[in-house]
């Protein structure tokens, strides 16, 4: 029975022929199972005479069933709703007027016009994957550049801001905003209660109840690190920095009305839009901004830096832009990238480090540890988490390892 569909191992460059790649009779789009059994009916089950009942050694049946009954991973607990997309990150060189090396000695940002590949992934925090994207709630930008050195994972929100400083309270603060579990509907009197006696979190409410809390759609969205990091140059010397992503396309945001109007035809109007914008050539783009200031104590600011319930005033530490990003190719299959993609604060390469944010200490376990029970052990060996660079550990083993990341003498064919 023949598919549509691309089945089979593309071995372009091989040098294998044709008869060699596949049996007599047999092409790519000869629809096999897993195992690589050509499939002659995929639509009627083997029975005992016409009316049945199904016979046991029903594989194919068996295979189809067993397979569809697990293809669903755990979803986020937050974040659960995304859209993602490919693109590249195009360093400028500088930092306002000086040489970026003299901040950071990480290589992503040396040398004006590297090109690092990229792929990003947008979302809605608080409900489900399958909720409208009207909602008033606060948006995921999250980031994974595949650098020279490994993997950096820059993960952060729309707003510039969080509820809270301490990340003890975050399974409170999500606890809040979700669903309520006897009536399973949002609850205004849970969120208010919660923020009632978090009074740091007024400072993000006020954003989310304002224009911002509705981005219109993903292109015309900022994005921030939220937390503060370091960048650590050559020297040893370390600098506290923000991270925020600003569009070229502009900034647009809906009001309530607006929303609710879009919602009553398509709660889905984010994705589309990203998703057409890209298909048409129309490619998103985002500079690339830092905020920085000399690490160590600051007496004389009224605010502690590192509160990520704060924002630094623009006015003394201004928006630098270090590079741009561009997102110009939509996924080939939604879950084995967008859905299995899997980010963590902690994801850093040399020449970036963590501050004492208590929040990033905390997000820094949190992240890496859900991905671990949400998509598995390996999830790092998946192609969409893979650094596109040599690995070497010895890490080995556990569920659905497909090979053996030896570190140099313990593998033969590790050189």
């Amino acid at each position: 029975m023949s598919h549509k569909g691309t089945h089979g191992t593309n071995v372009s460059g091989s040098g294998d022929s044709e008869d060699k790649r596949y049996a007599a009779g047999e092409n790519e789009q000869t629809l096999t199972t897993r195992q690589g059994h050509p499939i002659r009916d995929n639509q009627n089950s083997r029975t005992v005479g016409n009316r049945g009942p199904a016979t046991l050694e029903n594989y194919q049946l068996i295979e189809k069933l067993s397979h569809f009954d697990r293809q669903r991973i755990p979803e986020r607990v937050i974040h659960a709703r995304g859209t993602g997309a490919h693109g590249y990150f195009e360093t400028y060189g500088k930092l306002g007027e000086e040489p970026v090396e003299k901040y950071t000695r990480a290589k992503v940002f040396s040398g004006a016009g590297k090109q690092t590949p990229v792929f990003v992934r947008f979302s809605t925090v608080t409900h489900g994957k399958d909720s409208p994207e009207t909602m008033r709630d606060p948006r995921g930008f999250a980031v994974k550049f595949y650098t020279e050195d490994g993997n950096w994972d820059l993960v952060g929100n729309n707003l510039k801001i969080f509820f809270i400083r301490d990340a003890i309270k975050f399974p409170d603060l999500i606890h809040a905003f979700k669903p309520d579990p006897v009536t399973n509907r949002q609850d205004t009197e849970r969120i208010f209660d919660f923020i009632s006696h978090t009074p740091e979190a007024m400072h993000m409410i006020t954003f989310l109840f304002s224009p911002w809390g509705i981005p219109a759609n993903y292109r015309q969205m900022q994005g921030s690190g939220v937390n503060t990091y370091k960048w650590i140059n050559k020297d040893g010397d370390a600098f506290l920095v923000k991270y925020h992503w600003e569009p070229k396309q502009g900034i647009k945001n809906l009001t309530q009305k607006q929303a609710e109007e879009i919602q009553a035809k398509n709660i889905s109007h984010a994705t589309q839009d990203f998703y057409e914008a890209i298909e048409s050539g129309n490619y998103p783009e985002w500079e690339l901004c830092i905020q920085i200031m000399e690490d160590g104590e600051h007496p004389e600011l009224d605010f502690d830096p590192l509160d990520d319930t704060k924002i630094w005033p623009e006015d003394q530490f201004p928006f630098l832009p270090v590079g741009k990003m561009v997102l110009d190719k939509n996924p080939s299959n939604v879950f084995a990238e967008t859905e299995q993609v899997a980010f963590g604060t902690g994801v850093l390469v040399d020449g970036l480090d963590f501050s004492d944010d208590k929040m990033l200490q905390g997000r820094t376990f949190s992240y890496s540890d859900t991905q671990r029970h949400r998509v598995g052990t390996n999830y790092l060996q998946l192609p969409i988490n893979a650094p596109k660079k040599h690995v070497a550990t010895n890490q080995r083993d556990g569920q659905m390892a497909y090979h053996v990341d030896a570190a140099p003498g313990q593998n033969p064919h590790v050189k």
